[in-house]
């Protein structure tokens, strides 16, 4: 079970994992074992995320979802496939976490008045400095 919150529980059978060799240091162990990891889970129609989050994630990472509505991710971190497999869903976690809580709707304001005065008074005090940087005419 992958538990991002108290919210949304994920079971470890709606994930689809494969594994291939890796690519990198790692010497003659390398070309015998399998530890990378790629990470298939269906996030369009799985029944353990809120709708509300499903549709946030989907915006969210819509790039990183395929064509069938399932998200992929590999890990080849490690020279371990146990921990490939445990950063996969570390991963995982972290996506669903930063869209888990919906964000602050923005309140409109408008700038004080003396905002609004500060702010052409920088403007002009710029423009003076600017002015002083310039060759002196002859006319004046």
């Amino acid at each position: 079970m992958l538990s991002i919150d108290r919210r949304i529980q994920i079971p470890l059978a709606e994930f689809r994992l494969t594994f291939a060799r890796s690519s990198g240091p790692g010497g003659q162990n390398v070309n015998k074992v399998n530890s990378k990891v790629t990470l298939h889970w269906s996030v369009t129609t799985s029944p353990s995320i809120p709708s509300d989050v499903r549709e946030r994630f989907v915006a969210a990472y819509r790039t990183r979802i395929n064509s069938e509505g399932q998200l992929v991710i590999h890990s080849q971190r490690y020279r371990d496939q146990g921990k490939n497999v445990t950063d996969c869903l570390d991963k995982v976690r972290e996506l669903l976490l930063e869209v888990a809580v919906p964000p602050k709707r923005r309140i409109a304001t408008r700038p004080s008045r003396a905002a609004k005065r500060r702010r052409v008074d920088d403007k002009k005090s710029r423009g003076q400095k600017k002015d002083l940087r310039r060759k002196p005419r002859l006319d004046e």
